[in-house]
């Protein structure tokens, strides 16, 4: 009697011939063979299939769906016998997440389906952390090539924007060789786009979501433009005439504010605050989410034995989140709360993207062009409410519309050739990403509850900047920024077969990525006067109906005010002595590069048939520089010029069948990311906290250790143990400044250690016989245990300050003996499933868990911010079916079933709790339907 293991093996080869559809999980093109049905081996048997019968590998099994990896340096697969198992037959350390196990996961995007892969955790919007390490230490590609961020605080871009149906294999490898980039930590993510499909397809699908704090639920939004909705602006958001100049001036001549006229500035002033942003509204009942995407492929033969491939896609999606986020800041006594505040926040956000991909395939050749457009908006709504202990009894309310939208274009070239023993990759393209925020418009009222004060109950804002204490809080300010990234990058790479057990591989590569990055701020004043304004001399003046300015017009021609009262985006003002202030005038803008020269050369020697050794050195030459733009500018440029040669060793041993032990060694490197090296104010939108970088970062430098154990139990079965350690001369931390702002600087030294455990198990149910007797049980569980310190005395580090170098004991700075920023003690996936081995019918169960971890260093005595990840649990259902003769297939989603919050908060010596960002996630409940013609 044959195990469903063959069963599962020929359904698998089945799913590889659809790409990207229902079936990309499980499916048949014909009738199955009975279960249990004996498998006698015919006289068409081949001498292969007879040693894989006896080697407890079938036929099934050796054509099981193979996923599709494209690296540089060429495939992973190095050993000889054909087990299509590239965890298993990688010379280094990878988890490979092919189109079936993504599927079984649910997940709409790579972060998501990536955050279940032993070791990773995701942070943030689609910031991926491998083993505890930031986003700073991971390196993504795709199709083994980089990829700009569109987002300021990452250098890895965020993979929450990669829809799961336009990849076709991820791989996530956490030892080093040296065909990969040197910016080496925690592992590279590879991302492989299908080159050409086995036959055609068309797959429509489209989807409903909502979470039980926002749909249905009141939400705030602002109209904005017509077009919103689609995440691309009509035009409504560009700048005008009058302030485009004045930016443009600003940065090519040093034109300020102060030297312009007063009529200047009131014509620059009056453009700032458009009433498509400046009114807020709410939302009754929130709408559901939806989704809605379409891919089509088709291949043809050209030629004689050339088969050429085409695959498109296209995916748009529209959401709403809804964060009622507490917020808190310390006492000087850190016995009571300095500023206690409540954020209402609603996210519009719109994802649209398409990717179109070409490959043909002669012979054992294969050319892939590959095209990819992401754009990714968040349509923003915040009011807040909050209280200030210095002036106790006053109120504030702060109103902000913000549009931040993210884009990324990427056109890539790779050929992969094959000449017997020699094997040729050639790779190359551009990429270019960009991101604007035009209009974070914000205006803070206050409402001082002062009985003197006539109009002390009433929210007002005060803009002349003086009056009382608590309206000098108040005011109204817009700020604009704009980052573009561009990247050129090739390669080219070598492998020849010198022997059938040693293989020599070299290769060159080259980027040079250069990016831009401006940001204005605006704060507008008003000088009161008295005379006409207000004769009691109160600056502050309560709301005028605006029927009566004509009759107010006249009566103050008649008495010579020097400018009439007139109507501005609906409101009236009296704008004469308007003043115009920008905060951040002295850091503009800012240019940054980074021009990096690789060579690298490597072997893969097999001495006997038990042991495989992989090394080799790369070596690389990097130009990395942030220099300052615009007249006014008081920041220092910075050139960083440096030379490393990085080895990297991986010895795989087979002491017997189906366990293997590997031991890994390299030398990589972190160089810091643009944002953190210019010192110009960032705000990020997602945890409300501004951050300003440090010219005097340096590189990190990182020793690296991996020992593990394999035992594989079938084809589909295994399970792991490892244990790594690593050392990091001055990594780059992340600080709390004295002004609330997040900075960086290196620390002297860290190390990190720990271990994992990755368990798989596929059994099947045959022998329970009727219902259960095409079913199997999936059992996937990993668990990382991770211990990192900073090692920390008087040694001086830098520090940034007004564009000036400050040296600090960087045990003022930092503790010693913290753990390393992002990093989780204990991170646990855990999936239970019950699948069909006949057709498309899967029920999963997945829990994931991550310990308590710093997000960055507190100053003044208190405690470093924590956040608490928690317990996650969801649930994904899955059927295929046939409707009038076509496939479909129905997905159901129901997640954080739990209910787990989002919390970051400190925990002072006083016992005070106090929140930096905690909010309710509440539960997700989704359904989708696609079709497969």
């Amino acid at each position: 009697m044959t195990t469903g293991k063959q069963l599962v093996g020929l359904l698998l080869l089945t799913t590889a011939l659809t790409f990207p559809g229902m079936a990309s999980a499980q499916g048949t093109t014909g009738p199955a063979s009975p279960a249990g049905a004996a498998q006698a081996p015919t006289e068409a048997s081949s001498d292969q299939e007879l040693l894989d019968q006896v080697e407890g590998t079938d036929a099934a099994d050796a054509q099981a769906e193979e996923p599709e990896i494209s690296i540089p340096g060429g495939a992973i697969i190095v050993t000889g016998r054909v087990r299509r198992d590239p965890t298993r037959d990688s010379t280094q350390v990878v988890s490979v997440l092919s189109t079936e196990q993504i599927a079984r996961t649910g997940e709409g995007d790579i972060a998501g389906a990536l955050g279940r892969v032993t070791g990773l955790s995701v942070v943030g919007n689609g910031r991926v952390y491998v083993r505890g390490l930031g986003d700073r230490y991971s390196l993504a590609l795709l199709n083994g090539l980089p990829l700009p961020s569109p987002e300021p605080l990452s250098r890895v871009v965020p993979l929450d924007i990669f829809p799961t149906n336009v990849i076709a294999s991820t791989l996530v490898q956490k030892t080093y060789s040296p065909n990969f980039p040197g910016e080496f930590g925690g592992g590279v993510i590879n991302l492989t786009t299908r080159a050409v499909p086995d036959e055609s397809f068309l797959t429509i699908g489209g989807g409903i979501s909502g979470d039980t704090e926002t749909t249905f639920q009141n939400s705030y939004a602002y109209f904005g433009s017509q077009t919103d909705w689609t995440g691309f602006d009509d035009g409504t958001r560009d700048l005008s005439p009058q302030l485009s100049q004045y930016l443009s001036d600003s940065i090519a001549n040093g034109t300020s504010l102060g030297s312009m006229s007063q009529a200047e500035r009131e014509n620059i002033a009056r453009t700032l605050t458009p009433p498509q942003f400046a009114g807020l509204q709410i939302i009754d009942k929130t709408r559901a989410n939806f989704s809605a995407g379409l891919t089509a492929g088709t291949a043809f033969d050209v030629g004689g034995d050339a088969r050429l491939g085409l695959v498109l896609t296209g995916n748009l999606s529209n959401k709403y989140r809804n964060r009622d986020i507490t917020r808190q800041e310390a006492g000087n006594t850190n016995t009571s709360y300095s500023r206690n505040e409540n954020d209402f926040v609603t996210d519009n956000n719109i994802l649209a993207n398409a990717l179109f991909s070409a490959g043909l395939e002669f012979g054992e050749h294969t050319v892939r062009w590959t095209n990819l457009f992401i754009r990714d908006t968040v349509k923003q709504a915040r009011l807040s409410s909050y209280k200030i202990a210095d002036v106790e009894e006053a109120d504030f309310l702060r109103q902000n519309t913000a549009w931040y939208e993210r884009q990324l274009i990427d056109t890539q070239l790779v050929g992969e050739f094959k000449f017997g023993p020699l094997s040729l990759d050639l790779r190359g393209g551009y990429a270019r990403t960009d991101r604007e925020a035009p209009y974070n418009l914000t205006y803070t009222y206050a409402r001082t509850n002062n009985p003197a004060d006539r109009f002390g109950d009433v929210y007002r804002i005060d803009l002349s900047g003086a009056g009382q204490q608590a309206l000098q809080e108040s005011g109204v300010s817009v700020s604009f920024s704009d980052l573009n990234e561009t990247l050129w990058f090739g390669g080219l790479d070598a492998s020849y077969e010198v022997m059938p057990d040693l293989t020599l591989t070299a290769g060159y590569a080259y980027t040079d990525t250069d990016r831009y990055t401006e940001r204005r701020a605006f704060e507008i004043r008003a000088t009161v006067d008295r005379n006409f304004n207000n004769p009691n001399g109160d600056p502050s003046i309560p709301p005028i109906d605006p029927s009566l300015v004509p009759a107010l017009n006249q009566a103050l021609a008649a008495v010579g005010a020097r400018r009439p009262f007139e109507m501005l985006n609906g409101a009236v003002y009296n704008l004469f002595d308007v003043n115009l202030l920008e905060s951040g005038s002295t850091t503009p803008a800012f240019s940054a590069a980074l021009k990096v020269h690789a060579g690298y050369g490597q072997l893969q020697w097999a001495p006997t048939a038990e042991v495989t050794v992989q090394g080799g050195v790369r070596y690389e030459s990097a130009e990395q520089s942030s220099i300052p733009l615009g007249a006014n500018n008081t920041s220092k440029p910075r050139t960083n010029k440096k030379d490393y040669f990085l080895p990297a060793l991986t010895v795989t041993w087979e002491p017997i069948d189906d366990l293997q032990l590997r031991a890994s060694g390299s030398r990589t490197l972190a160089r810091p990311q643009f944002r953190e090296l210019i010192s110009q104010l960032y705000y990020d939108p997602e945890t409300n906290r501004s951050y300003s970088g440090n010219p005097n970062l340096n590189d990190s430098k990182l020793l690296n250790f991996e020992a593990r154990a394999e035992y594989y139990l079938t084809s589909q079965s295994r399970l792991s143990l490892a244990g790594f350690y690593k050392k990091i001369d001055s990594p780059i931390e992340a600080f709390m400044t004295g002004d609330g702002s997040i900075s960086y600087a290196n620390a002297p030294e860290a190390n990190l250690y720990g271990a994992e455990l990755e368990a798989q198990y596929f059994y099947d149910l045959v022998d329970w016989g009727g219902w259960f007797e095409t079913k199997q049980l999936v059992l996937i569980g990993n668990y990382t245990y991770t211990q990192s310190k900073l090692k920390v005395g008087d040694e001086t580090i830098l520090i940034d300050q007004g564009g000036n170098a400050s040296q600090f004991p960087a045990n003022q700075i930092f503790t010693d003996g913290a753990p390393l920023v992002g990093q989780s003690d204990h991170l646990l996936n855990l999936q239970l499933g019950l699948e069909d081995t006949d057709k498309l019918q899967q029920l999963t169960l997945l829990v994931s868990y991550a310990s308590k971890r710093p997000t960055f260093r507190s100053q003044g005595g208190l405690p470093d911010v924590i956040e608490k990840p928690g317990v996650s649990l969801d649930a994904v259902v899955r059927q295929g079916f046939t409707l009038k003769g076509t496939e479909a297939e129905l997905k159901l989603e129901a997640r954080n079933i739990l209910g787990t919050r989002h919390q970051e908060y400190q925990v002072n010596a006083n016992g005070l709790r106090i929140d930096n960002n905690t909010y309710d996630v509440g539960q997700t409940f989704a359904a989708s339907l696609s079709f497969t013609f």
